[in-house]
């Protein structure tokens, strides 16, 4: 139930900022979500095989719940990092108002 909560929290962020910027909004809450399984899958990856490399056999005693919710802060992060990348490209790339550059 939490991760459905989460999952609509991440959607519905990057709704609103593809609004703001008049893009495709359903196409940016759907990258938004593909962006925080992405990054669990692979911080999960590098995870356990550094794990493993270090530690062998220690993956396997171990809970998919448990790895699941280490896994979880690097697919908010993944989500964040790619939040602030595009806020920051369209705000750059926002054409100004033309009214304001009458006159000069």
């Amino acid at each position: 139930m939490l991760g459905i909560l989460l999952l609509w929290w991440i959607g519905k962020y990057y709704y609103k900022l593809a609004e703001k910027y008049n893009k495709s909004e359903w196409g940016y809450a759907i990258l938004g979500i593909v962006t925080y399984y992405g990054g669990t899958i692979v911080a999960g990856l590098i995870t356990g095989i550094v794990a493993e490399i270090l530690y062998p056999g220690s993956i396997d005693g171990t809970s998919e719940t448990v790895i699941g919710i280490l896994m979880l802060p690097f697919g908010v992060l993944s989500c964040y990092l790619l939040y602030k990348y595009l806020e920051k490209t369209w705000e750059k790339n926002k054409p100004e108002n033309e009214i304001n550059n009458i006159g000069t």
